[in-house]
């Protein structure tokens, strides 16, 4: 079951999503293998910490975040990938590296990959590491405001 924060934000705003159960992957090629969706298709989080502000970067499977472009994306001086220790504590209903992608929850500034915007459709941990979420992108952007950016590159 995705988080009760996440379930409750999207039943809220009526946004059509299916729940997909999977077997247990930490990495997002893992999951985007184990639930048989395209890796470009999967959202992944990853953490970064942009002058000092934990924020979100939100970008396909198959990609690595680009750290300067997202400091340039962001206006930033200085970005860096968040430590775990530095991010755990800030996602009490999630389990360690399967946050969804909406910061807008969490009071965090959340950053999407261009590339994102491609797809109808977009996948993502929903708050452990056995459960995914699917729903249209389109939803996505209307709910979280990010900020679309070119921050990430292929693997």
């Amino acid at each position: 079951m995705p988080t009760k924060r996440l379930k409750d934000f999207l039943d809220s705003n009526k946004v059509k999503y299916v729940t997909c159960s999977h077997s247990q992957a930490f990495t997002a090629q893992e999951v985007a293998a184990s639930a048989h969706i395209p890796g470009k298709q999967l959202a992944k989080t990853v953490m970064v910490s942009l002058d000092g502000k934990m924020a979100m970067a939100v970008l396909p499977a198959t990609d690595h975040v680009d750290l300067r472009l997202l400091k340039k994306a962001a206006g930033a001086k200085k970005a860096e990938l968040a430590a775990e220790r530095d991010f755990k504590d800030l996602f009490p209903d999630c389990e360690i590296g399967a946050m969804p992608p909406f910061g807008n929850l969490y009071d965090l500034d959340v950053y999407a990959a261009t590339s994102l915007t491609e797809d109808e459709e977009i996948a993502f941990n929903a708050g452990s590491h056995t459960e995914l979420i699917r729903l249209a992108y389109k939803d996505f952007e209307d709910l979280v405001k990010p900020q679309i950016a070119d921050l990430s590159v292929a693997a």
